[in-house]
């Protein structure tokens, strides 16, 4: 199970009015039926309905992405952290940068692609643009409008937006993200399941680890560590201390780090209000951005996280010359990180910064899925304390806005 100790000196003790005023707006956000995320892991309709879509196309042998923000960087993070077990070729098209759309397109056969199209509203301009190509890339290869429904499956609202009538224009497969749940919190659907099947991820598992931690994230009965460590990062916010370090210790939880950086930054940055998400992955980064981290301002909270165990590891075992050498000799890889985890702990302790250790067992599916609702839940806990709303993004859709006028005067 996941579990997260807060290691620093500096102490919260809310009122009892206080605690129990926040745990009751929280449990009313994730219980409302305006408010989808929470109530996913029970949802198991979405994941039978993907399993049809996954049968009807795993025969394919490229898999194409194309999405942005929270309709990509779920999946992207389940990929990378869980591996690709079934041979499929990944191919995320996640921006609009020409050249690497390019380089990306070169890797791939377009007659032997699935193509995913995974946009709520149906009408995020980088995915209509990117889907604009690939239909050209179709064309060229002589596959006609008749047969699009053989390399498209739609992701989208379950009744409107642009896709939604597309799909039913061009008779497509449909999969669809409920209208309770936002963008940035639908990796525990359609968004995250249709990739992670065709990776051999078990999803089910994922979604049974999310269901196992719910109670922790619910009940301050059971976890009241949760709620105080909401509390703690509140109080700290309000003394300046107002940016949050997200740092695994694992090259294949780097895509979580960006992640999490959309879901707390779009989340809780609004009202003159937010913590400023950074993300790092040990140990690369206790060689470049520690330093900052260990004797630069004190504005900042670290969650680190520690995978227990690896599930791969290598003997350092050598007879070579030199201190260095015979130092690591006796270990393996995994405890040498270990290793390295647990002295930055010990030395970012010893400068008094503010760090939660965070833990799972292993880099499995049922922890993932724990991982994932933890960050989801505390985001929301954060969006209760500082009194904003966690579901909107209204500095997004004015960027939108201008981006499309631009283009509108272009041709005057």
């Amino acid at each position: 199970m996941l579990n997260w100790k807060i290691r620093s000196s500096h102490k919260v003790q809310p009122t009892d009015n206080d605690f129990q005023q926040v745990v009751e707006a929280y449990q009313k956000t994730i219980s409302s039926p305006e408010i989808g995320f929470f109530g996913l892991p029970q949802n198991k309709e979405l994941l039978a309905e993907t399993s049809q879509v996954y049968e009807h196309f795993k025969h394919k042998k490229y898999f194409i992405h194309i999405g942005i923000g929270g309709s990509a960087l779920g999946p992207e993070m389940l990929i990378k952290a869980l591996g690709d077990k079934s041979g499929v070729d990944f191919v995320f098209i996640n921006n609009i940068d020409p050249d690497e759309l390019c380089r990306s397109l070169e890797k791939i056969d377009i007659k032997e692609s699935l193509i995913y199209v995974v946009s709520k509203s149906g009408t995020t301009a980088e995915t209509v643009a990117a889907m604009s190509i690939l239909i050209g890339k179709l064309e060229a290869a002589g596959i006609k409008e008749a047969d699009f429904k053989n390399y498209f499956v739609f992701c989208t609202d379950p009744e409107k937006g642009d896709l939604r009538k597309l799909s039913r224009d061009w008779n497509v497969k449909t999969l669809s993200v409920p209208s309770n749940v936002g963008g940035r919190f639908s990796i525990l659907t359609p968004v995250g399941f249709l990739p992670a099947l065709f990776a051999g991820i078990r999803a089910k598992d994922i979604l049974e680890g999310a269901e196992n931690i719910q109670k922790h994230l619910s009940d301050p009965q059971v976890g009241r560590d949760f709620f105080e460590l909401g509390f703690w990062i509140k109080d700290l916010h309000d003394k300046g201390i107002n940016q949050t370090v997200v740092m695994p210790y694992s090259s294949l939880l780097k895509e979580f780090s960006a992640w999490f950086v959309q879901l707390w930054a779009e989340s809780l940055g609004k009202d003159g209000k937010g913590l400023t998400p950074i993300p790092a992955y040990g140990a690369t980064d206790q060689h470049s951005q520690m330093q900052l981290f260990m004797e630069g301002p004190k504005d900042k909270v670290l969650l680190l996280i520690e995978v227990e165990k690896f599930q791969q590891d290598y003997s350092l075992k050598n007879n070579l010359p030199g201190t260095s050498f015979k130092t690591l000799a006796p270990f393996s890889l995994g405890q040498l990180m270990k290793a390295e985890l647990e002295g930055t702990l010990a030395a970012l302790q010893e400068n008094q910064r503010h760090v939660v250790h965070m833990k799972i067992p292993s880099l499995q599916e049922e922890y993932l899925g724990q991982l994932i609702l933890f960050s989801e839940c505390l985001t929301v806990l954060l969006g209760t304390l500082l009194k904003v709303d966690p579901f909107n993004q209204p500095g997004v859709e004015a960027g939108k806005k201008y981006a499309y006028e631009w283009l509108k005067n272009m041709g005057k």
